[in-house]
Parts: structure tokens; C-alpha cells; sequence
């Protein structure tokens, strides 16, 4: 069933065009990756959609009862609210009413009929379990405290509290920008899982393509204001879009081959006075306007970057902590002149702050750091803050350097280097508040390698950057003459990257593991399931032990064990009717929600204990049996 069609949409801010005449249209179960390069208009593409910004030029066609969705990379939060009041502020039917509901309850003027009603309604809904699923995807996201003001919460739990209200809010399509951003490797997993499960249409920007290859069922690329629609995940993306550019350079071979003759005829002083050669001239003049852009720009980078010497970076037994949170423990570590380290582990563990001490920013606690005097580190940090609005781009990249050598040994100067990032002359004196946020990652990338650093430290390089310049950035690093230590949750990345990694496990507790990422799991999952093994093992064990010394006792209930046994028949007894009176009470509750709430708890417990007496029920009568055989032998 279609959702949503969109019907020759455009879209320019002043003088650059976004997207001209573009078509789509979202079915039901449609899970469809949006990529392109930044700057392109991808994040604005997804605002029209959503009903946040309009188009130009165009129109979108939507049921009156479809519902949409929509997670902005920058939504808005009340400082104020608590973490469950932000996941309830959405404007479907549903939030509204839930805050309705709550507020009903907690108001002392509030009419016992006006409660039933809403009530009632959150029946008709199913607006009950709205509340523990929240909890339930905040908890999977890594946000446990439900009371805790939003004012207070770093960015990145910000981000995930946005994310668990888009996704537990019932819509029909749910358009999502950059949702794996600040997000760990293990709640990528797990939001993979969800997405897969979930019924709804799915419309994303992401830049995670393992992520993409996993979830999505179709890709749609946006580039140079076009939109191509590509049925498959993205590896069928990868061999598709590789057949189209093919077939574009075949065609515009052919055509420029079909200009060259025409062009050769009209020199030859073509008269324009029959209505054959009149022909010719207008097939040679359509001929000339039928461009078709193959330029294909490439990121491209091939820095040389300075002598490194033996020596690189060591460290020795360092510690870190904030407050009482032990964040690294006797860490200690050489760096060597190639080394290729991924970092990784949940938010908050101490990954930033492990980079921050290797780069000098930050000193440890306790233990030893040394830089080699050839050292010059690039750091890429997840801040860009040190970008001043009004200043050029030109103008940033030539504080890190006016020119630039290559590893071939070429001289290039800072508006080749931008033009090679796809920053054209035209858009080299654009102020840096004018560009989109992938876009100043781009550049500020640029001005770290501008900068010829011999050891390179990135802190989540691949958060707001694009595809095709991630690309290309794993090139040169591929070929990069120094170390490379990152911290990413871009397993893709990570797999290309690193051939050792560092994941923190545990307070303090950084372990070292040589292989890439996708090594890294697999060992991981192996520790794990021989951790259960063992414990499995020695639970057996304790339980054989436990039976010979049971079996060397004689055969006669203890004092606490023969009254126990008088008495199991009628505890049992007591419980089972407390559970049945418990049922009565929910049944005649089922319009207030706090009371029903406490009664489930409470028959949970009741069901808990009734499972344990009847367990030890058993056993004492098991035992009284036996003790009977042996007193007749």
C-alpha cells in the first residue's frame, strides 16, 4: 500500500539548487536508505518529506491517516522535563493523550467520570504499554536514570533520547537523520534488530553501511539534484550504481562522438536553406545542449606527511578517573610507526579521554607519557567549535598551511587541495556558518591533513561524513606512513582500519586484541561463551558434590525441615488463594491504571512465591517418601 508520493519536488537555498523535479514514492515495509554527498540536501529532503520545511516547486500526495515520524540531527529539548516527559512530548494521539491521562491523575480537581473516559481511551489504543516500552528502548540505549532533567544530559544522551521517543511513538513511516550517531557498537546491533523487526516504512540517512547493508531493502542516492532509485541493500546499491555510471560514459562517448561529426559538417559552411540541412544544424545545437555530467568528483588525498623516527608515543601504567568513575587503570602501551589501533566500548567508558591523553590534550592521574621529537600529531576531535562562523573557508584551510606537497611530490595550494574536497572556487570564500554540518567535518578533515601529521589520532571520524569522502579517507589511510588510532563506532570502518583494537571492558579495564573489528567480536563472543562454560561446569560440579554429601546423611528431615513439612500443605494453599482474590481485584480495576499496575506487581510476586513453595513442596515430600522406604528396610 503506498504512504506517500512525492511529485516533482525542488528545493534551492539563494542561488544553489538542492534538488529539481525529483519523484518518489514510500510503500508499506519499504525500509530505504538516503545517501549522497553532504551538502548535497539530503537532511533538507527529509524536513520536506516530514512536513518541516516546504518544497519549491512540487507537491506530496499522504492519506489523511498516515502517520510520520521524524528525528531531526538537531531536535528540540525541554531542559526542564524529565527523560519520560521528552520521550511523551510528541504530537500524535497518542502522547497526547498519555499526558493527558497523567496529568488527570496528579490534578485533585479532576473528575472521577473524566478519568474513566480517558481511561477509556487508552484502552481503545493500547496506550498502556507505551510507558514500559519507553523504558525498555531508553534502557537499551543506554539511558537508565527515567527522572533525570534533560538539561543536565550530555549531547550524545540527548540524541538517544530523541531516538527511543521517534521510535516508540506508533507511526506509519519513520524518517530518521543519522540515527546511529552517538550510539555504541552494541546499540547499533541492537537498533539493527529492532529496525528489522519493526512493521512501519523506514526512511534514513545514515552513513553506516553495514548498518545500510543490513536494514535497508532499498537505496535512493541524491546527487547533483537528481534522485536514482536503486531496489536492493547496499552492496546491490554498490554493483548497480557501478552499471549506471557505465552505461552514462557509453552514452556521452557516443554522443560526443555524434558532435564531432556535426560539428565537422556545419565548418564545412553549411547553408541553412533546405529544410534537411536546417535539420542537421538543430540536431547539432540539441546534440551540443544534452550534457551529461560524468565528472564523478572524487575526494581525493595523497599528503605527504613528515618524517617519523623510531620512537612514537609510550606509555606506562597511566590512570584516569573523574570524580569516583575509574575511567582507565594501569594502562601502558608503545605505539609503533605503523600501528593501525581502533578503540571501542559503550559511551562514557573513557575512549575520548584515552585519545585526549595520547594527544597531549589531557594529562593522566598517575603513569608515564612519551612523545618521540619527531611526533607531529593531527587530531580530528568531534568538536568544531574552534571554526569561527564568520571566517572563509579559504581562509581556515590556509591557517594550516598556504601549500601543500604531495606523496608524489606535487606542489598543491589550499584552493587545489579544496577543490579536491569538493569545495569549487565558487564556494571557497562561502563563510563557515554557511556550510552543513557533514560539510565543516569535511573541511576541518582537510585542515588536519593539511597540517602533514606523521601519527594521526581520530575521534569518530565517520560521525556527519558522507559516504564517498569516507571512502576515500580509508584510501589514504590505507596508504598513510605513520600510526592511525581511532575511536569509532563504524564497524565497516573499523574493519577496514584496524588490525589491532583497544575495547574497554569493565571500570578501568582496557583489553588489547589483535585482528580488526570483526576478529575482535568473534574472540569476544568466544571469552564469553567459555566464561559460561566454566561457570556451567562448575555449577555441575558443586551440584555432584552436593548430591554425594546428601547421600552420606542419613535419611531424617531436620528440626526446621520436619516443621516445614507440616506445614508446606497449607502455605501453598494460603498463596493460591491470594493469587485468585489478586485476579478478582484486576478484573474489577482494569480503568485505573496505577492501582492495576500495583495489583500485577503484586500477583507477580504471589506467582514467584507460589513457584518456589511448590518447588520445595516437592522435595520435602520426595523426602518424606524416602524416609518411609528406609524405615521399612
Amino acid at each position: 500500500m503506498n504512504l506517500l508520493s512525492i511529485e516533482n519536488i525542488s528545493k534551492s537555498y539563494s542561488e544553489k539548487q538542492l534538488f529539481k523535479d525529483i519523484s518518489l514514492g514510500i510503500n508499506e515495509g519499504q525500509k530505504i536508505g538516503l545517501i549522497g554527498v553532504n551538502g548535497t540536501g539530503k537532511s533538507t529532503l527529509l524536513k520536506v518529506i516530514a512536513g518541516v520545511e516546504y518544497a519549491d516547486e512540487g507537491k506530496i500526495i499522504k492519506g489523511n491517516s498516515v502517520r510520520i515520524e521524524y528525528l531531526s540531527q538537531n531536535p528540540y529539548f525541554d531542559t526542564e522535563a524529565t527523560v519520560l516527559e521528552q520521550v511523551f512530548k510528541g504530537n500524535s494521539p497518542i502522547m497526547k493523550l498519555i499526558r493527558e491521562y497523567e496529568n488527570a491523575i496528579q490534578c485533585e480537581d479532576s473528575s472521577n467520570e473524566r478519568i474513566m473516559q480517558l481511561s477509556h481511551s487508552m484502552d481503545e489504543l493500547n496506550a498502556w504499554s507505551i510507558e514500559s516500552e519507553a523504558k525498555a528502548v531508553l534502557t537499551k540505549l543506554g539511558v537508565g536514570d527515567f527522572n533525570a532533567k534533560v538539561g543536565v544530559l550530555s549531547g550524545g544522551q540527548k540524541k538517544r533520547i530523541a531516538l527511543a521517543a521517534a521510535l516508540i511513538n506508533p507511526s506509519d513511516l519513520l524518517i530518521l537523520d543519522e540515527p546511529t550517531n552517538h550510539l555504541d557498537n552494541d546499540t547499533i546491533d541492537w537498533l539493527e534488530q529492532y529496525l528489522n523487526k519493526r512493521k512501519g516504512a523506514l526512511l534514513m540517512i545514515t552513513h553506516d553501511r553495514y548498518f545500510l547493508d543490513r536494514v535497508a531493502n532499498e537505496i535512493i542516492e541524491l546527487e547533483g539534484g537528481n534522485l536514482y532509485k536503486y531496489t536492493g541493500n547496499y552492496s546491490v546499491f554498490l554493483e548497480k550504481k557501478l552499471e549506471r555510471e557505465e552505461i552514462e560514459a557509453s552514452t556521452e562517448k557516443k554522443r560526443q562522438s555524434l558532435l564531432k561529426k556535426e560539428l565537422a559538417w556545419i565548418k564545412r559552411g553549411a547553408k541553412a536553406r533546405t529544410t534537411k540541412q536546417k535539420a542537421r544544424i538543430d540536431r547539432f545545437e540539441k546534440l551540443s545542449e544534452e550534457t551529461i555530467d560524468i565528472s564523478n568528483e572524487k575526494v581525493e588525498i595523497s599528503v605527504a606527511g613528515t618524517r617519523l623516527g623510531k620512537k612514537v608515543i609510550e606509555l606506562e601504567h597511566i590512570d584516569k578517573q573523574y570524580a569516583d568513575k575509574k575511567l582507565i587503570v594501569d594502562f601502558s602501551y608503545i605505539i609503533l610507526r605503523n600501528d593501525r589501533v581502533g578503540i571501542v566500548g559503550p559511551n562514557g567508558s573513557g575512549k575520548s579521554t584515552l585519545i585526549n591523553i595520547i594527544a597531549g590534550r589531557i594529562k593522566p592521574d598517575n603513569g608515564e607519557l612519551e612523545v618521540g621529537e619527531t611526533v607531529k600529531i593531527g587530531l580530528y576531535s568531534q568538536e568544531t567549535y574552534h571554526m569561527k562562523d564568520d571566517q572563509r573557508v579559504i581562509e581556515y584551510i590556509r591557517e594550516g598551511a598556504e601549500i601543500l606537497t604531495t606523496a608524489q611530490g606535487e606542489k598543491i595550494s589550499a584552493s587545489q587541495m579544496l577543490e579536491r574536497f569538493l569545495f569549487p572556487p565558487a564556494a571557497q570564500w562561502t563563510p563557515i556558518a554557511k556550510l552543513s554540518g557533514g560539510e565543516k567535518r569535511r573541511l576541518y578533515l582537510l585542515r588536519v591533513l593539511m597540517e602533514a601529521p606523521n601519527v594521526l589520532i581520530l575521534d569518530e571520524p565517520t560521525n556527519d561524513l558522507d559516504i564517498e569522502t569516507l571512502t576515500i579517507l580509508e584510501d589514504y589511510l590505507d596508504e598513510f606512513q605513520g600510526a592511525v588510532i581511532s575511536v569509532s563506532h563504524d564497524r565497516y570502518f573499523l574493519d577496514r582500519l584496524a588490525d589491532k583494537i583497544f575495547a574497554f571492558e569493565g571500570e578501568g579495564n582496557i583489553v588489547q586484541y589483535v585482528g580488526n573489528y570483526s576478529d575482535y567480536k568473534e574472540k569476544s563472543l568466544d571469552k564469553d561463551r567459555n566464561s559460561i562454560s566454566k561457570k556451567e561446569s562448575q555449577n555441575n560440579d558443586n551440584n555432584k558434590a552436593q548430591q554425594v554429601r546428601n547421600k552420606e546423611k542419613a535419611l531424617k528431615f531436620s528440626f526446621k525441615e520436619q516443621r516445614e513439612y507440616e506445614q508446606i500443605d497449607d502455605i501453598v494453599a494460603e498463596i493460591e488463594g491470594k493469587i485468585e482474590e489478586l485476579e478478582t481485584k484486576i478484573g474489577e480495576a482494569s480503568s485505573d491504571y496505577t492501582l492495576l499496575q500495583q495489583l500485577l506487581a503484586e500477583k507477580e510476586e504471589a506467582e514467584k512465591l507460589l513457584e518456589e513453595k511448590m518447588a520445595r513442596w516437592v522435595y520435602l515430600n520426595e523426602l518424606a517418601e524416602k524416609i518411609a522406604e528406609a524405615k521399612k528396610s
